[in-house]
């Protein structure tokens, strides 16, 4: 019981850290009903994953200091944040669309700070930032507010959002298991504070979204204190659109709150990428698709600018049958929501993105892409790789067949359904695959394919072993 007492004081103090860092304050509705909150026990439960779970990830991230360490903080502040949220529900009605955009701002701010972090000049830490970042997300599972409204109810836009992190905690996982046990002890931390901590709270206390007061008038929060001089400006709040009514776009309708989260994080208005398709722009009305292609010419000295054979960016569906990613670069945040079984998705000239697949199609192609990365759940037929360099697949689900043809440097994730695909490789080399420890919370196995082979011929066939270095 002193532990435990111990443990709720401890909590205490980081939320009081938080909040007085964060200029978030309370209302005096929240303050003259403190100690019923402290009772409740939903926010006791919260309290608890914040104090077990919460306070792991940020002492993992004292030990490496500097920008894991400012992250942490922030997923520290966040969960502050949702703390009271959660304690606002209970002392406020359910507000309108407007009122409802106003209750979420302390949080979206916080998210807006940590996605900050993974702007400007690519840090040595540039994984754990945008683990750290991309995770908050999860935390938009208060926004739910009914089966129209858009997003997927609260247990499973955990799960979904932390996929999406989850990609780079990989890499953080892969790159530092045998060279620094901190970072493991960080990623670790992190994705059990979301699977099993936060997704499990959200099942037991509010599997169908808050609950709100159903008489008590609508809290308000209290003004924020204008900044000092010289201090740095708060982040701007966040667009008017957040919670509109609009039909999202093609590519992500069923994003919900996750799209518009990841927005948020991009600091860019929800609607800035959106352009209207005009008949000129259908692929069935461009001249320059008359399916026949030419051989490129050799290059002189005189070569114009390689950016110059480089068409636009593309995500489309097109005739309604094959999703088509192309000259995609620098993009992180790739996603297709809407596909089914019966549709392919072909991955084209794209640089340094990653695209996530939602959904179960029949066929994936990756086509002469450079430090790409693709997350899907699962294929019907075959995921393909070809004329590719230095790229990541991660197979969440299951796919019968993988295929690496003519690839340099190859990183293949697979889940616990995946593992029984057939692999295939051709002229390919540096081909690891890397699938789940014997533990439910073990390391990853990475397993590296050969690709040097000995034929010896013997009676009247050859037969074909792969070259061992082990030095056995």
């Amino acid at each position: 019981m002193d532990e435990n007492l111990v443990k709720r004081l401890e909590a205490a103090v980081v939320r009081l850290e938080a909040l007085s860092a964060g200029g978030f304050q309370r209302g005096v509705e929240l303050e003259d009903s403190g100690d019923a909150a402290a009772a409740d026990p939903s926010i006791v439960a919260f309290d608890d994953l914040i104090s077990q779970c919460v306070s792991r990830v940020t002492s993992a991230g004292e030990k490496i200091g500097g920008q894991v360490l400012d992250v942490s903080r922030f997923i520290a502040e966040a969960f502050n944040v949702q703390r009271e949220l959660l304690v606002k529900t209970k002392q406020s009605q359910k507000p309108d669309m407007a009122g409802l955009v106003e209750f979420l701002k302390p949080l979206n701010e916080v998210i807006t700070k940590a996605s900050a972090l993974t702007e400007g000049k690519r840090s040595d830490y540039f994984h754990h930032l945008k683990t750290g970042a991309d995770s908050l997300a999860a935390l938009a599972w208060i926004a739910y507010t009914g089966k129209d409204c858009g997003m997927s109810m609260p247990i499973a836009h955990v799960e979904e959002s932390w996929q999406m992190a989850e990609f780079y905690c990989n890499k953080i996982l892969v790159e530092y298991r045998n060279k620094d046990a901190n970072h493991v002890e960080w990623a670790k931390a992190l994705k059990e504070l979301y699977l099993p901590g936060l997704r499990d709270y959200v099942k037991k206390h509010y599997p169908l979204g808050p609950v709100w007061s159903g008489t008590k008038k609508i809290a308000t929060l209290a003004p924020a204190k204008a900044p000092t001089p010289g201090a740095p400006a708060a982040p701007p709040p966040p667009p008017a659109s957040l919670f509109s009514s609009e039909t999202p776009s093609s590519s992500q309708p069923k994003e919900g709150m996750s799209a518009v989260f990841a927005e948020i994080n991009s600091g860019k208005p929800v609607t800035s990428g959106l352009r209207k398709v005009t008949d000129d722009m259908k692929s069935k009305n461009r001249a320059d698709r008359s399916g026949v292609v030419s051989l490129p010419e050799k290059e002189g000295r005189a070569a114009p600018p390689a950016i110059s054979k480089t068409g636009r960016p593309k995500l489309e569906l097109q005739m309604g049958r094959k999703w088509v990613v192309e000259n995609q670069t620098g993009q992180n945040n790739l996603v297709i929501g809407d596909c089914d079984a019966k549709q392919s998705v072909y991955v084209f000239g794209c640089k340094n993105s990653v695209l996530q697949i939602q959904g179960k199609v029949n066929n994936i192609t990756v086509d002469k892409c450079t430090k790409m990365g693709v997350v899907f759940k699962d294929v019907v037929a075959a995921c393909e790789i070809v004329n590719c360099s230095s790229v990541e697949v991660q197979c969440q689900g299951s796919a019968p067949t993988i295929s690496v043809d003519n690839t340099a440097g190859c990183q293949l994730y697979l889940s616990k359904d995946a593992l029984e695909a057939s692999i295939t490789t051709a002229k390919s080399s540096e081909i690891n695959v890397l699938v789940p420890g014997a533990e439910p919370d073990g390391d990853w196995v990475e397993h590296a394919l050969p690709q040097q082979y000995v034929h010896a011929y013997k009676d009247g066939h050859f037969e074909t072993t792969p070259v061992s270095h082990s030095g056995g």
